[in-house]
């Protein structure tokens, strides 16, 4: 990388077009830079959560994550490149079966809430299914390999996994929503 990123404001932008990687320019609000920023502001929500106490496995595979969606972001920035493989969708497959596995099969829907490391998991989760509706977006005006938008709609699945795992964290729980129709229900 030596000085690749020696000048951060280059001002090219101002005129409301952005620089792909492969030194094409396209407007700022084209589906492919919407596509890169959603991949984008999830890793950040990632870096936040990782701020976090998590466990050891659950850190170590969210670091993982983070590299993987700079692989994905760097696939969407130079049109027909490969950079995210199939491998890392297998490994969040695997990430998913084991913690799940852990879990209490749910009976009713859980709010995103409850300790902060959970809440920040739901965020992260909210944010990658917007980043696959861009890249299913994306993908529909250009063509796109399959394997970012199965990345990100197993990483959406996965976050959900987490925020469950992490509200076990200390003795936690899921927070259950409080269905008005299930309580009637459930009293006849």
């Amino acid at each position: 990388m030596g000085n690749r990123l020696s000048q951060i404001a280059t001002r090219t932008g101002d005129d409301g077009t952005t620089g792909l990687g492969d030194n094409t320019r396209v407007a700022k609000h084209s589906l492919r830079v919407h596509a890169m920023g959603d991949v984008d502001e999830l890793n950040s929500h990632i870096g936040l959560l990782l701020c976090e106490e998590l466990p050891e496995g659950v850190r170590a595979l969210l670091v993982e994550v983070q590299h993987q969606l700079f692989n994905l972001g760097g696939e969407l920035s130079i049109p027909g490149f490969e950079l995210l493989k199939p491998d890392a969708v297998l490994a969040l497959d695997n990430a998913l079966a084991d913690h799940n596995a852990t879990l209490p099969r749910l009976q009713e829907f859980i709010l995103p809430a409850g300790n902060r490391a959970a809440a920040q998991a739901h965020v992260c989760r909210t944010v990658a299914r917007r980043a696959e509706r861009a890249v299913v977006a994306l993908g529909a005006q250009d063509e796109l390999r399959d394997t970012p938008r199965h990345y990100l709609n197993r990483l959406s699945d996965l976050m959900f996994v987490l925020a469950r795992v992490l509200n076990r964290m200390n003795g936690g729980d899921d927070v259950y929503w409080k269905s008005e129709r299930l309580a009637r229900a459930n009293s006849e």
